[in-house]
C-alpha cells in the first residue's frame, strides 16, 4: 500500500472530522451597511421561518412534543447561518442533524427526515463540495451516506445515494471551474505585467541606442577635436594647450558616464553595475579637472569615515553639477566647494562668487540640473537648497543623511 496517499486519506480524515476549516467567504456588503442590515433581517426571518415549519411538521407527522419537535428542528437549520464562514463545521452538524432527525420516524415514511431538513442538508452538501478539496469531499461524500444506508428505506437508498453523489459532484466541477479561472486571471495579470516590463525594456533600449547614435557620437568627436587641435594650430600656447587638454579629458569622462548609463537602461536589473560608480574619493580628480578648464576651484573636505555609496555617489553628483552650473552661468568666478560630517550624514556645499560681465548663462541649458541634484538627495531622505547670494553669486546647499546599510558609520 502506498504509504503517502494512505497518510494524505489520514489526514483529510483528521480535518474532516475535527481540523482546521476553509477560508470565510465575504459577501462585500461593507460598504453598504443598510442592505447588510436588512439581509441579516430577512436571514433571521427565513430560519425563525424554516425552524416554525419544521416544528410543525415533526409534531403533526410523528407526534413529538413541542420542545423535541423545536430542538430537532433547529438541530436542521443550523448550519445555515455559518455555511459561508464555516463550511466544514456546518457539514458537521448536517451530519448529526442527520442521524437525529430521524427520531420516531414513521414506518410508511420514505424519508427519515423532514422537508426542511432534507432541502438544508441538500444545501450544505452543495456548498461544502464547492469549498473543499477533493479528499476532504471523499471523506464528505462517504460519511454523509452512512445515516442514507442506515435511515432511508431499501427502495429508496439508491436513489438518495445517487442524489447526494450528483450534487457533490456537481459542486466539486463548480469549486474546480472557480479555481481555473483564478488561475486563468492570476496568468493573464502576469502576461500583462510582463508585456508592460517588455515595453519598459524596448523604450529603454531604444533610448539607449538614440543616445548611443546621437550624443556620445558628438562627444566623441569633442574629444577628438580637442586633442587633435593643438597639432593642426601653430603657436599654440601652453595655457590653451591645457584648456584643450582639459576639454578632452571632460568628453572622455562624459563618454565614460553615457557608457554607464547606456549599461543601465540596456540592462533588465535592477540596479546594474557595470564600473565603479564615483564617490568622495574622486572628487580631488573632479577639481583637478575643473582648475585645467580654467575655473578656480577650492576643495574643502572635513570627513572623519567613508560614507556609504549611495552618499558618496549622491555628492560626487551634486558636486560635479554644482560645478558645471558655475562654469556655465559664472564663468571666470571663483568656487568653493566642501564636504563636511554633519550628525548622520554629509553637508555638500557649491558656492561661487558673481561671474564676470561677458559671462552669460547657457541659453541651451535644459534646465534639470537642480531638478537632478533635489532628487538625488531628497531619495536618501536629505534636503537641498539652492539660491542667488547676496554678492550676486550663486550657491548649493545639500544635506545627505548617512544610514544606509552599505556605509562604514
Amino acid at each position: 500500500m502506498n504509504r503517502p496517499v494512505v497518510r494524505a486519506a489520514l489526514a483529510a480524515l483528521r480535518r474532516t472530522a475535527a481540523g482546521p476549516d476553509y477560508p470565510a467567504v465575504r459577501l462585500p456588503l461593507r460598504r453598504l451597511p443598510r442592505t447588510a442590515a436588512a439581509l441579516r433581517s430577512l436571514g433571521l426571518g427565513a430560519l425563525f421561518g424554516l425552524t416554525l415549519v419544521g416544528t410543525q411538521y415533526l409534531r403533526d407527522a410523528r407526534d413529538l412534543p413541542a420542545a423535541t419537535a423545536w430542538l430537532l428542528s433547529a438541530l436542521a437549520v443550523a448550519p445555515l447561518p455559518i455555511l459561508l464562514t464555516r463550511p466544514l463545521w456546518a457539514w458537521r452538524i448536517t451530519l448529526v442533524g442527520l442521524f437525529f432527525g430521524a427520531f420516531n420516524r414513521r414506518p410508511w415514511e420514505d424519508w427519515p427526515w423532514s422537508p426542511v431538513q432534507i432541502v438544508v442538508s441538500l444545501t450544505v452538501l452543495l456548498v461544502v463540495a464547492a469549498r473543499v478539496d477533493r479528499l476532504v469531499l471523499a471523506w464528505v461524500a462517504l460519511l454523509s451516506l452512512l445515516p442514507v444506508w442506515i435511515f432511508v428505506p431499501a427502495q429508496n437508498q439508491v436513489g438518495v445515494t445517487l442524489l447526494f453523489v450528483t450534487l457533490l459532484l456537481v459542486g466539486d466541477l463548480v469549486r474546480h471551474n472557480l479555481v481555473a479561472r483564478r488561475a486563468l486571471a492570476e496568468q493573464v495579470q502576469v502576461n500583462e505585467l510582463e508585456k508592460a516590463r517588455r515595453a519598459v525594456l524596448e523604450e529603454r533600449t531604444r533610448i539607449a541606442r538614440e543616445l548611443h547614435d546621437v550624443v556620445a557620437h558628438h562627444m566623441s568627436m569633442i574629444a577628438v577635436q580637442a586633442e587633435t587641435a593643438p597639432y593642426r594650430l601653430t603657436a599654440v600656447p601652453d595655457p590653451a594647450r591645457a584648456e584643450f587638454a582639459a576639454i578632452a579629458d571632460s568628453a572622455r569622462a562624459a563618454l565614460t558616464d553615457m557608457r554607464r548609463l547606456l549599461g543601465v537602461l540596456r540592462s533588465e536589473a535592477e540596479d546594474p553595475q557595470i564600473a565603479p560608480q564615483p564617490s568622495l574619493a574622486e572628487l580631488p580628480t573632479l577639481v583637478a579637472t575643473a582648475r585645467r578648464a580654467g575655473m578656480a576651484v577650492t576643495l574643502e573636505t572635513d570627513v572623519a569615515a567613508e560614507p556609504s555609496a549611495a552618499v558618496g555617489l549622491a555628492a560626487y553628483r551634486i558636486v560635479q553639477e554644482g560645478l558645471a552650473n558655475a562654469a556655465r552661468h559664472a564663468g571666470g568666478a571663483a568656487v568653493r566647494v566642501t564636504i563636511r560630517d554633519r550628525a548622520g550624514g554629509l553637508a555638500v556645499g557649491v558656492v561661487n562668487a558673481g561671474g564676470s560681465a561677458s559671462a552669460r548663462p547657457d541659453a541651451k541649458g535644459g534646465g534639470q540640473g537642480l531638478t537632478g541634484m533635489r532628487e538625488r538627495a531628497v531619495s536618501l531622505g536629505g534636503s537641498l537648497t539652492a539660491g542667488p547670494t547676496g554678492d550676486g553669486g550663486y550657491a548649493v546647499d545639500a544635506v545627505l543623511p548617512d544610514n544606509h546599510e552599505d556605509g562604514t558609520r
